[in-house]
């Protein structure tokens, strides 16, 4: 059963497993408890969240080509650090028992962390959907 990547907020889809909300900071004016009922995440996991400063440099690069690989070379950079790849490895693991989703609130993937976080689930092995 496949990694899902989705847009925290969006609305869950059939066999999607827990939500993983792979984000820096929970989402702003929603109480804890209704952040599963309103299809934000299950558990926050901000592990696999870019840094303060990766997310700074992320929403400035806008529509710029030559920002976002800036913005992806250090988010893929932090994500060779040790607790990240442990944390890769075992979603990847999970992936292989049952379903699971991880996201972020970018609107667009294409320009947000999440693209890249599908990029390094396959590479460590996961099972990702779509």
């Amino acid at each position: 059963m496949p990694i899902h990547v989705i847009r925290l907020g969006s609305p869950r889809t059939p066999g999607e497993g827990v939500r993983l909300g792979t984000v820096r900071h929970p989402p702003r004016g929603v109480p804890k408890a209704e952040l599963a009922s309103r299809d934000f995440y299950d558990v926050w996991f901000p592990t696999l969240a870019p840094s303060a400063e990766a997310v700074k440099a992320g929403r400035a690069a806008g529509d710029s080509p030559r920002a976002w690989q800036a913005f992806s070379r250090r988010y893929l950079k932090e994500m060779k650090a040790p607790e990240a790849r442990h944390a890769l490895d075992l979603l990847a693991a999970l992936s292989r028992q049952g379903s699971l989703a991880v996201g972020c609130y970018c609107a667009d993937e294409a320009r947000c962390h999440r693209s890249l976080l599908r990029r390094l689930l396959e590479e460590h092995g996961a099972e990702v959907a779509g």
